[in-house]
């Protein structure tokens, strides 16, 4: 299958910028606004948790939780959560997996795992206090409390409360698109540890093959070749899911094994 880059052109650029203002002009308002906060988070916030974790705060405030995650509506949210669902099951998914939720948000994934896992079997994890507010909301509006899920505000993401080799299934999805490769090392660096032998960590991020570049420290774009290598460097090894481009979802997939 034939990999197409989603992304062509640099969108940091100022001449991308303005030939989109162009093309959208309901658009400018809301990008001068993003611009302004980052200008302000740049200056407030000491790490890029903390200032990532404000940007979710104001955007749960001003629009809301579904949005704060990246879902238009109630209706995008059910699907791209069940798209998650339905390709892990296709993927071989049971309900005797142990499931880590990078990014949990407010389930828009979550509470499909929570119903189908053995009780217990569900670990979310999230920046954000206000969207673990949230996703308890989703749970107790969904009956799905007797299911034991398990939710958990971090500050990084070294996983250290959690226990060696015990998740089957790690997933983070739109995480890594929101993370300079730092963030991303971090992740890569000590996933290893919690990760059954058995097991596998399957990430989104936006894929360009063109330069890495960032827009307003809020979206992040990688080559392939740069997630790969990372991973290798601790030991992991990381497979483009080429699978995953037939959902025609604008973020590209790695899974990660040990």
């Amino acid at each position: 299958m034939q990999r197409q880059p989603y992304v062509k052109r640099r969108r940091s650029r100022l001449s991308y910028q303005l030939a989109y203002a162009l093309r959208h002009p309901g658009k400018v308002w809301p990008h001068l606004r993003r611009m302004s906060r980052d200008a302000r988070l740049r200056l407030t916030t000491a790490d890029h948790v903390s200032y990532y974790r404000e940007v979710m705060r104001a955007d749960i405030a001003d629009l809301s939780a579904d949005a704060a995650i990246g879902s238009h509506g109630r209706e995008s949210w059910l699907r791209i959560g069940k798209m998650q669902f339905d390709y892990l099951r296709a993927h071989g998914l049971t309900p005797r997996d142990r499931v880590l939720d990078i990014g949990c948000g407010n389930l828009r994934l979550g509470w499909r795992l929570i119903e189908y896992l053995e009780p217990g079997h569900y670990y979310g994890v999230d920046i954000s206090p206000e969207i673990l507010l949230a996703a308890a909301d989703t749970v107790a509006r969904r009956g799905l409390q007797s299911r034991l899920p398990h939710l958990t505000v971090v500050d990084d993401l070294t996983f250290a409360f959690l226990p060696d080799e015990h998740f089957t299934v790690i997933h983070a999805h739109s995480v890594f698109s929101h993370s300079p490769i730092e963030v991303i090392d971090e992740c890569l660096r000590h996933v290893g540890r919690i990760l059954h032998p058995d097991g596998f960590f399957d990430f989104t991020f936006d894929r360009t093959e063109k330069a890495e570049h960032h827009v307003l420290r809020e979206d992040f774009y990688y080559r392939t070749e740069t997630l790969v290598n990372l991973a290798e460097r601790y030991g992991l090894t990381a497979r483009f899911m080429d699978d995953w481009e037939r959902t025609r979802h604008k973020q590209s997939k790695l899974r990660v094994t040990r």
